[in-house]
């Protein structure tokens, strides 16, 4: 289950017995879905503990989305919203990998699919995908994102925190062509931070060179399910 590392870092971060109960509830719950898990993990993890969740995890996107949890009844609400924008998101958007992550979606492009080599220019060929995303973000205003671009090791570190803030623009000016309200796009460069893979291999090089996405709920959303 996806979330047990999320869960085991929020008992180290936050500590207490509750944090422990929680942790060993969920551990018990394999069969849970995800938002039901949501619940419970919103229960135990507030928004305040989200950097320190994305910097054990070594995920910004993950960090964000946890950053957002509401929990509870509210977080049940949201999570069932987001199990069905996921499964949307993956019927329509071929190529990318869409990933349930607490009350949010965790989206990731890999860099060939959104552009050519050394290039912050979204392909043409790439333009549907990103096109059927913001629709979806239309289809579901209640939500905010964090767009965080990755490279590999090539290169100096210093160009490839700069390519990968400009590539994480260049998508976000691209939802903002298509109708998605300003306000609600983030973006961020990590560079050749926070790797998925090795990057003494091609393979494990392409891995790193991504887009992710992360989709939370925003403040209105939180508020009007009273939190």
């Amino acid at each position: 289950m996806q979330h047990l590392d999320v869960v085991s870092i929020v008992r180290r971060a936050r500590g207490g017995a509750a944090c422990l109960l929680i942790a060993l509830a969920i551990s018990a719950c394999a069969t849970l879905n995800k938002k039901e898990e949501g619940a419970i993990i919103g229960a135990g993890a507030g928004g305040a503990i989200g950097a320190v969740i994305g910097n054990q995890t070594g995920s910004t996107t993950r960090g964000a989305i946890i950053g957002a949890v509401v929990g509870g009844v509210a977080g049940t609400i949201i999570g069932n919203q987001m199990d069905q924008q996921a499964k949307e998101l993956k019927q329509n958007i071929p190529g990318a990998t869409v990933a349930r992550i607490g009350e949010g979606i965790q989206v990731t492009f890999a860099s060939g699919l959104l552009y050519d080599f050394d290039s912050d220019v979204v392909r043409a060929v790439a333009a549907e995908n990103l096109r059927n995303l913001a629709a979806s973000l239309g289809k579901y205003p209640n939500t905010d994102l964090l767009i965080v671009g990755y490279t590999d090791s090539e290169g100096t570190s210093d160009y490839n925190l700069a390519l990968s803030e400009r590539r994480a623009m260049a998508v976000s000016s691209f939802l903002a062509t298509q109708g998605v309200t300003v306000g609600r796009l983030r973006t961020a460069g990590r560079g050749e931070m926070e790797p998925v893979s090795t990057n003494d291999s091609e393979v494990g090089r392409q891995l790193n060179r991504r887009v992710e996405v992360a989709i939370f709920a925003n403040a209105g959303a939180r508020a009007a399910h009273g939190h």
